[in-house]
This record gives C-alpha cells, structure tokens and sequence, in this order.
C-alpha cells in the first residue's frame, strides 16, 4: 500500500485546505494523474453497489461481492496500489468460488465502510434497517466484527441524517447504536470496539481545546486515520462532529487530518450531506462533478436509490 501522509506533512505541501477541487501532486504515488474532481475507489465502489441494489431492488451478498469484483476488474486492479488488503483478498476468494460467507473472513480494514453510504440512503429513519443491511454488505468483503460494525456504523448514521428532525447529537447516537447492532454480525475478531472510539474520537472533536487543527491532531494521535476499521471509521465520525454537520467543512478538515483522507472525507462528508442536503455543495462543485465522473451518472443513482428507498 502507498504511504499515507500526516497532518504535519500535508500542511507542509498543500498549506490550508482548499475550498475547491484541485488536480493530485505530481509526485503523488496513488492519483497522480487524475483531473481535479476525479472520485477515488471509495465513491466508485458506493456507485457500484448501488447499481446492483437498484438492479435487485434489495441489498444481498451475492450483488455486493458482483458489485465489488466488476468494480476491481473496471479499474484493473491486480496493476494498481490503492487496493485495500482486505478487499484483494476477497476479490481472489470470489473469484476462485468461495462461499460468501468466508470470503471476507479476516477482512478488518475500512473498505465495507467507505462504500455503504448508499445503503443508508435507503433506510429514511430505520437505524436499525440500516445496520444490519449494511453488516450483511459487508460479509463478502470484511467478514469480522470491526468490519460489520463500521460499515452498520456509517449507514446507521447516514439513514438517521436524512429525518427533517436531525441534529449532530441524534446522528452521532444512530452511528453508535448501529455499530452495537452490526458488531452482532461478523467472525469473532479481535479488535477495539467501534462504538465506543466512535464516541472517544466525538468527545476529543467536541470537548478538546485549542484550534481545529489541535483537535485534528489529537484525532490522528489518539484515534488514527489508518485503512483499521478502528481508526478511519471513528475519526470520520469525529470529523463530522468538528464540521458540526457541514460537508464542505468536512472534506477540508478530513483533508487536514491526512492519512487515508478520501475514506474519512467520504464517510464524514456522506453523513454531513445526508444531514444537510445538496444545497449545502456549491452547484458549480456538484456541475463539476458529474462533468469529471460522467460514466457513473450520479443523478440516476440518486433517482434509482430514492424510488426505492420511497417504497
């Protein structure tokens, strides 16, 4: 896997966060090359499923693990770094035939998690729908604990920002008792519990002192933003609580925190705008966007997870 950076170093490279899209450093080792507002694996991989969810008009094992190899194969991924350990692996084991139910065995990295965005989406106010929709998504992939409770984590707290009565505390609440409800799913896993860093890493956002850019490095000391389930999970939802819910804030404070940046700015920057909706994006972000990502037609994903979600 590439190297991640450290907020002392982005800061030392980039300086403030930016408040548009702006093309990867040459010297990148993983998106070197790719134009400004280019989405990374962890959007491509929501898109995926949710094409199979819209296709089978539910979520299931089968349609993720179809899901997760057509996306591997789309973007050539036995040539490329970014993969995470946890999802090549399984990749191999579906392909090779593996029961579902043991593909994802020892997968405790935060790929499940990145992606189940779109399965909150369809659960309006039903955490507990949500979570274990989500934890059944992330068998294929991330059979363990820590895997199925991040992932239930994410939609649960997606799936409660979408009720007009939401604020930061209910959501925060709906992402821990979803990480209770998934953590009853999965293989036996050594591992932290992801309910409770979920509410450490809150409380440091929330109740620590000095500037953002203290809490941001209290997050990354005592929390982490490696690809651990453990880490990236509980420091998006604490990037959530520092942004106070608002997902341009979000994505520049997930881009400070550094480490695996895409994966916590896609988790705290999915709960931020179920909460505050699409006009709290700049439209002219949104427009570049659908220009950049044209192949994966984000209106008619939108479209296709509504209808069913209005079921």
């Amino acid at each position: 896997m590439p190297a991640l950076l450290t907020p002392q170093q982005t800061r030392a490279q980039f300086g403030a966060p930016p408040h548009e899209f702006l093309a990867p450093p040459a010297h990148s080792d993983v998106h070197q090359g790719l134009p400004a507002g280019r989405v990374t694996d962890d959007t491509e991989q929501a898109v995926f499923i949710a094409r199979e969810i819209i296709a089978e008009g539910r979520v299931t094992k089968a349609g993720v693990a179809r899901a997760v190899v057509a996306w591997y194969d789309a973007i050539g991924g036995d040539t490329v770094a970014f993969v995470g350990p946890s999802t090549r692996r399984a990749v191999a084991r579906i392909r090779a035939g593996g029961d579902l139910n043991a593909t994802g065995l020892g997968g405790d990295t935060n790929g499940a998690a990145m992606r189940v965005s779109v399965i909150g989406l369809l659960h309006p106010g039903d955490v507990p729908a949500a979570a274990r929709d989500a934890a059944e998504s992330a068998i294929p992939t991330h059979n363990t604990r820590v895997g199925c409770a991040s992932a239930a984590a994410v939609a649960g707290a997606v799936a409660r920002a979408l009720l007009p009565d939401s604020d930061l505390r209910s959501i925060i609440s709906a992402g821990v008792e979803a990480a209770e409800i998934g953590a009853t799913f999965g293989s036996t896993w050594l591992g932290a519990s992801v309910a409770r860093r979920i509410e450490l890493a809150v409380s440091l956002a929330r109740d620590g002192h000095g500037s953002d850019s203290d809490r941001l490095q209290t997050i990354f000391d005592l929390i982490g933003t490696s690809l651990a389930a453990t880490e990236a999970v509980p420091a998006a939802f604490g990037v959530f609580a520092l942004a106070e819910g608002d997902p341009m804030r979000a994505a520049r404070l997930a881009f400070e925190l550094s480490g695996d940046a895409d994966t916590v700015a896609a988790i705290a920057c999915a709960i931020a705008g179920a909460y505050k909706g699409i006009d709290a994006i700049p439209a002219q972000l949104c427009e570049m966007l659908r220009q950049v990502n044209p192949e994966l037609q984000f209106d008619a994903i939108a479209e296709g997870l509504y209808a069913l979600a209005s079921r």
